[in-house]
């Protein structure tokens, strides 16, 4: 899990939600305040509906890269139900957008961003870092699509390193 530029519009939200987990340490943002502040996450509750959120979010994104799911978790798409949009038209273009209708809780927020990205054609390019110890959330902008890993210089490297040391070589 290294930096890279976010991922384009709606689905940075996204990416920065599942990367609220960092598998290898165990530290988790959604226990500090500043990190449910980021996500206008205001009690315990709330926070927990998060998380399920982040793990439904994350067993999709190891799919788009083909991936199995690290654990079982709801599906998105039921999740995603609770959180009606509706449609938004702008009078100056013309141009429409999906908007969450009522509150803007955070999986209003997330099922407007994953319509928004299905529009784009970007949903797909959102994958999980394939590393079990890892799975971190990043933008695959390879030009076939087909990246595998958050980082080649660390999840790459190490997965490259543990087949040649498994040739025995």
């Amino acid at each position: 899990m290294t930096e890279r530029s976010p991922a384009p519009g709606g689905l940075a939200l996204i990416e920065a939600l599942v990367n609220t987990l960092d598998l290898e340490s165990g530290a988790d943002a959604l226990d500090t305040p500043q990190g449910r502040e980021r996500f206008g996450i205001t009690g315990d509750d709330e926070a927990d509906q998060a998380r399920v959120l982040r793990e439904s979010l994350r067993v999709a994104l190891l799919a788009h890269a083909g991936h199995p799911p690290h654990r079982a978790a709801p599906a998105l798409g039921d999740l995603l139900a609770a959180a009606p949009l509706f449609v938004t038209v702008d009078p100056a273009d013309g141009s429409a957008a999906l908007a969450p209708a009522g509150a803007t809780s955070l999986h209003a927020r997330v099922a407007a961003a994953v319509a928004e990205s299905l529009t784009a054609g970007t949903w797909m390019r959102l994958k999980a870092c394939e590393a079990a110890d890892c799975h971190w959330a990043y933008y695959d902008r390879s030009p076939a699509g087909r990246g595998r890993w958050c980082s080649m210089q660390v999840c790459g490297a190490r997965a490259k390193m543990r087949r040649y040391r498994a040739k025995g070589a």
